[in-house]
């Protein structure tokens, strides 16, 4: 073996120096591009200016990639992201929201000699049976008849100037309901639809029952597709305790409801109150209006809410604005001060602050993105996750977010199933995805995606092409 060593030792030196040089390094690969999100931009006539993209690995990931991530962007529905953090912070995950029945009258008899008063404590989620608990336990308090006034104590909320008209003129819809220290079952009504083929007609359900509201029992079912069923519906909504159907309802729709919110939140309060009252077996001859609970007057009936960590579920997986709104201003509501919006704004810039999440281009209007003017960029949006990932509140922000396939508002959308955890938002001009993705890899990125553009409606494949990409390629 000796001289076949000696040998290969001869043959290269006589080869010369460049025999010894190591191996050709090859040229360093371009980074990823998520082309199919590109090219679906470009087919929907996006400009490449009108949209922000962020991807970042979390946990030793190396796919990075971005696009105007300082740009300010009006980021829709993805700005309750920014809310629910904040609130999980400022108030923390165990926060409840109280609200109380109270008076100073003596009870005689059955009877309350007095106002009975109710003080809102801003619950986001105070529902129909929630109200109906708090009637019961007043019931079982021992008092059937209110000989005084139904007096509501929102002070928790400095009085709002809200018109439900002036975001889109749609001011029926439950979406545009606003804010209220004394809020009730979002403000809204459902009316359902349900078919009798037998009778033809289609059933008229109302929940909750309103007192001295006015629907038709029955509207005509018709045969044929069910297409546009609310214009077929014929509805004149104008005046909200009289609603006409002057329509149509096709029974191939099956069951399906409208949700309007048009009524004013004392009137509404009254109304519901009032039904459920009288249900009861109580009397009421009283008057509504608004007013402060006296320091004296006693607990009759209390209703704590669910959890803060629970109800930020429904807020960010169904897009709840008027829950978020509530959030907003009960972390404006401190050292005996109402809440407000400029309170409210003010006091997520100091917690964001404190994390060192330096937002200049940050614009607040009410924190759920209901707005014309509310801004951030795709980059502070990102920085933000990257932070609640860190924290530790991380667990209840991800539970809160919609997950790709499974439920909330990504339950349909073109994602590989249960990869994302994703907050989506929706305007006439915009469209945006923010959240946590995690790769086929194992890795996990934060991935946040805001157009604004006219032909926004058309840049939801673009999205769902790079959450696609960041799966395959991450």
């Amino acid at each position: 073996m000796k001289p076949i060593v000696i040998c290969a030792a001869a043959c290269a030196l006589l080869a010369g120096p460049d025999a010894w040089a190591a191996d050709p390094v090859p040229a360093p690969t371009a980074p990823p591009v998520p082309g199919t999100y590109l090219s679906r931009l470009a087919a929907a006539r996006i400009s490449a200016d009108a949209a922000a993209v962020v991807v970042k690995p979390l946990d030793g990931g190396t796919l990075t990639w971005s696009a105007n991530e300082k740009k300010p962007m009006n980021p829709a529905s993805t700005m309750k992201l920014v809310t629910t953090y904040s609130a999980l912070n400022l108030l923390g995950p165990a926060f409840t929201f109280r609200t109380e029945m109270l008076s100073e009258a003596p009870v005689l008899g059955d009877a309350l000699r007095g106002d009975l008063y109710v003080r809102g404590g801003g619950d986001p989620k105070l529902v129909i049976e929630d109200l109906w608990l708090l009637v019961n336990r007043l019931r079982g308090f021992g008092i059937r008849e209110i000989r005084g006034d139904l007096v509501l104590d929102k002070t928790l909320f400095e009085p709002l100037r809200h018109d439900p008209a002036e975001f889109d003129g749609e001011e029926g819809r439950a979406y545009n309901v606003g804010p209220d220290a004394l809020l009730v079952n979002f403000k809204s009504i459902a009316i359902t639809f349900v078919p009798d083929p037998v009778s033809k007609v289609a059933r008229v359900i109302v929940v909750p029952e309103v007192a001295g509201l006015n629907v038709p029992a029955t509207v005509p079912a018709i045969e044929g597709a069910c297409g546009d069923w609310r214009g077929r519906l014929k509805a004149d909504i104008n005046d909200p305790m009289n609603i006409r159907l002057g329509g149509v309802y096709p029974t191939a729709c099956g069951e399906r409801a409208i949700y309007l919110g048009a009524l004013e939140h004392s009137s509404y309060f009254a109304a519901v109150f009032r039904a459920l009252w009288e249900r009861q077996g109580g009397t009421w001859a009283g008057r509504i209006r608004d007013g402060v609970a006296p320091t004296d007057a006693r607990a009759i009936a209390v209703q704590d809410s669910p959890p803060l960590a629970m109800l930020i579920r429904d807020i960010n997986k169904f897009s709840n604005n008027v829950m978020t709104q509530q959030l907003f201003l009960t972390m404006g509501a401190a050292n005996g001060q109402p809440g407000n919006p400029a309170r409210g704004g003010a006091a997520i810039r100091n917690f964001l602050s404190s994390r060192s999440l330096d937002m200049p281009e940050l614009v607040l209007e009410n924190g759920c993105g209901l707005s014309r003017v509310e801004r951030i960029s795709a980059g502070s949006l990102g920085n933000l996750l990257v932070d609640a990932w860190k924290s530790q509140w991380m667990p209840e922000l991800m539970a809160s977010l919609p997950i790709s396939g499974v439920d909330g508002t990504v339950k349909s959308r073109n994602m590989p199933t249960g990869a994302a955890h994703l907050k989506t938002g929706l305007l006439e001009d915009t469209r945006a995805v923010a959240g946590y993705v995690l790769a086929a890899s194992g890795k996990r990125y934060v991935v946040v995606a805001i157009i604004n553009h006219p032909n926004a409606s058309r840049g939801t494949g673009a999205h769902d092409a790079l959450i696609e990409w960041v799966y395959r390629v991450g």
